[in-house]
């Protein structure tokens, strides 16, 4: 009874190999076909941000932001402050107007693939709050666009520093303003980066900025400094025609 059982069980197993053959003889091409779509690469269609962030791509940035925020110097533990802050509070509304050279292709792994690009920005920053009305400043830096495949939204990081000029007025007898005309700031900002096609773009992020003299106006006066943040955005506009290989 048992080989019986055991006979039934197996025999239509056997039954079904020559038919499992000849179905694969049959349809040859068919298996061909379904081994070539598994063998394609995963990624099929082309990244479209490799037309908007390429080698010597060339753009003009314009750009603006409300910083209210006041705190401490961010890098007071490398100087030996104490993270202190004065009762005198500034609001700084910065314009600044730039030249962007993206000087290298899409590349890196995973959550790091990107670019880099160098910016040139000759700002012009009104200070509506604060005993100081206006600030000229030329800085240049480096962001980093952390670019996925077919986002359009693009999230970077980016610092900047320079070198400028403001109407200092703790020579004229205001406590806790800035010490003298000649100073420097230093700018760290994150946001995102919206694309609508290859030519323009908006931005939307937060920046810090920094103002002060490095010192150099003690002890005669004080080198308090500026430091605030808040809101910052932007638009994008590539200059002149990508390369006709951009796209590959």
């Amino acid at each position: 009874m048992r080989i019986r059982k055991f006979i039934l069980f197996v025999l239509p197993w056997f039954c079904l190999f020559p038919a499992a053959n000849s179905i694969a003889q049959s349809s040859d091409g068919q298996t061909s076909d379904a081994t070539a779509k598994l063998s394609k690469p995963r990624h099929s269609k082309p990244d479209f941000n490799r037309e908007i962030y390429y080698k010597n791509r060339l753009e003009f940035s314009l750009e603006s932001g409300w910083l209210p925020i006041n705190i401490p110097f961010v890098y007071d533990v490398f100087v030996g402050d104490g993270y202190n802050m004065t009762p005198l509070k500034y609001t700084l509304v910065p314009i600044l107007a730039s030249l962007r050279w993206h000087v290298n292709d899409i590349g890196g792994p995973w959550i790091l693939r990107g670019n880099f690009d160098f910016t040139f920005s000759g700002p012009i920053t009104a200070i509506p709050r604060g005993p100081e009305t206006r600030y000229f400043v030329f800085i240049f830096g480096i962001r980093r666009n952390f670019v996925h495949r077919n986002w359009r939204i693009v999230p970077y990081f980016d610092e900047r520093g320079g070198i400028g000029d403001i109407n200092a007025k703790e020579p004229l007898g205001v406590q806790f303003a800035q010490g003298q005309n000649l100073t420097f700031t230093y700018n760290m900002g994150s946001g995102v980066r919206y694309n609508f096609n290859p030519r323009y773009s908006i931005t939307a992020g937060v920046n810090y900025m920094h103002i002060s003299n490095g010192y150099l106006s003690q002890p005669t006066y004080t080198n308090y400094g500026i430091n605030v943040y808040g809101p910052m955005f932007g638009m994008d506009i590539r200059l002149g025609k990508p390369p006709r290989d951009a796209s590959q």
